[in-house]
């Protein structure tokens, strides 16, 4: 496979330019594209005229380039995550019905969670977890719920490398979360990533106990009610559970 001068192969720079796009950005000019993948402006001009020709991006008269609509038709053909979806939207439907708020879906990529899906109604509060969205485990009871349902290994794997960028979170406390979790079945956080909003979700877990998936639910900080919203979302993951089998 043919290389560029410096070293990366004509894959590494399509995969680099195609995730330059960040969350909740539809659209880049050009040169913003070729900056933030890190590619001389003559290559992201070439390899974006070449997607474009395949679907895969959109080079707009205005200079503005776009993930195409053949990019998102191959993703959803193919994702992993789609079987999970689709056992999972029928009790994301009864849990929002219930509740009037927002419900997500999320799976644990790395050392984040990233949801794959989120069903939200107008009025419901703030929900920063956005489709194909991701947060770092310490922050989000979705990435709690996750990585507190895994084997230890894997726990002290990321307990090692753990380092909150603003110094506000030890590697002890997450150590205690992770445990509480596990513990509970259950992660909450309050106030973290929204002050007016309580974030509490459950493993969807494997015959092996380990979670493949979290369910939660983003609710108003007045409004938690724990004694209710724990069972019925654990009901509910226990039924997507069943309609995955093994895994």
């Amino acid at each position: 496979m043919a290389n560029s001068r410096s070293g990366d192969s004509v894959v590494d720079r399509i995969v680099r330019l195609i995730s330059a796009f960040p969350q909740d950005v539809s659209a880049l000019q050009l040169s913003e594209l070729s900056v933030r993948a890190g590619l001389p402006l003559t290559t992201t001009h070439r390899l974006v005229r070449q997607l474009a020709g395949h679907g895969l991006l959109e080079a707009g008269p205005d200079g503005m380039v776009r993930p195409g609509l053949r990019l998102w038709e191959l993703v959803n053909r193919t994702s992993p995550t789609l079987a999970l979806r689709q056992a999972a939207m029928p009790f994301m439907e009864d849990i929002q019905q219930v509740l009037n708020q927002n419900v997500n879906l999320a799976v644990l990529d790395g050392w984040e969670a990233l949801f794959v899906e989120r069903l939200s109604r107008r009025g419901s509060v703030a929900n920063r977890a956005q489709v194909a969205g991701r947060m770092p485990i310490h922050i989000s009871s979705a990435g709690l719920a996750l990585m507190g349902h895994q084997d230890k290994a894997l726990q002290a794997e990321y307990l090692g490398q753990f380092a909150d960028p603003d110094g506000k979170v030890t590697r002890e406390a997450i150590r205690a979360l992770l445990s509480e979790t596990s513990r509970q079945g259950f992660a909450q956080l309050a106030g973290v990533v929204d002050p007016d909003t309580w974030g509490i979700a459950v493993p969807v877990l494997n015959r092996r106990q380990r979670a493949v998936a979290s369910l939660g639910v983003v609710v108003p900080l007045r409004e938690v009610r724990l004694q209710a919203l724990v069972p019925a979302l654990q009901t509910a993951a226990r039924g997507i559970s069943r309609s995955l089998g093994d895994s």
